[in-house]
């Protein structure tokens, strides 16, 4: 097993206010933690996805906002969010090579990102979007494989919810990707029921095979 999968990379977040003057320190933070994770390929993308994030809550938002920016791996990418308390405030997004400076900055995140989306909760708003980083497997501890295939039936499945079939898996519509898998778990449970399996002792069962899947790589550790 290759050392860079082996690099443990735990998720990590930073409190700040929305200020021109915080977004260099919030890089300088990105290049710093990304180096230590194995992935300095990705700086110049990472970086210029937290500058317009957080340009993005600076401008339509506003300035002094409390904000956080927090960082992860989901499966083999890499994750950058932006919390901010304005759930009215939705990023939009326009042609980076329009003269409207509106809408540019999520542009160029759409253009270098794999996905993004926003996700709406009670007390906040989370802009997020998502870097390929090319590792093989999520950090040396899970078959990639099994996100792939994942990812096809989550696909399918938003095909099969649009009207008249249509669907798609475009960089828009990912913004309710979560949504879309906890309906997905939702009805296998309703089908589990409706064949006379108990609901729970299914969701224990594939708590346990996820938990056995996760486990074996890490003997190797």
């Amino acid at each position: 097993m290759s050392q860079e999968a082996c690099l443990p990379r735990k998720p990590w977040d930073i409190a700040f206010t929305a200020e021109p003057a915080e977004v260099a320190a919030l890089r300088r933070s990105m290049r710093l933690h990304l180096g230590i994770w194995g992935l300095q390929h990705l700086v110049d993308e990472a970086q210029l996805c937290v500058s317009e994030l957080v340009s993005n809550v600076i401008t339509h938002v506003g300035p002094g906002t409390p904000a956080t920016l927090a960082v992860c791996m989901s499966g083999t990418h890499l994750r950058i969010e932006v919390h901010d308390p304005d759930t009215s405030a939705l990023p939009t997004l326009r042609d980076a090579s329009t003269e409207s400076e509106e809408g540019r900055g999520m542009a160029l995140v759409d253009a270098v990102a794999d996905r993004w989306g926003v996700l709406l909760r009670p007390d906040r708003k989370v802009t997020w979007c998502e870097l390929t980083t090319g590792l093989p497997t999520v950090d040396g501890q899970a078959d990639a494989s099994s996100v792939m295939r994942a990812e096809a039936l989550l696909g399918h499945y938003a095909a099969a919810a649009q009207p008249g079939g249509r669907g798609g898996t475009s960089r828009l519509t990912s913004t309710v990707a979560e949504e879309t898998v906890i309906a997905a778990i939702t009805d296998f449970l309703h089908w589990f029921r409706a064949h006379g399996r108990d609901a729970d002792d299914m969701l224990d069962r594939a708590q346990m095979r996820f938990e056995a899947e996760y486990a074996v790589p890490r003997q190797g550790l």
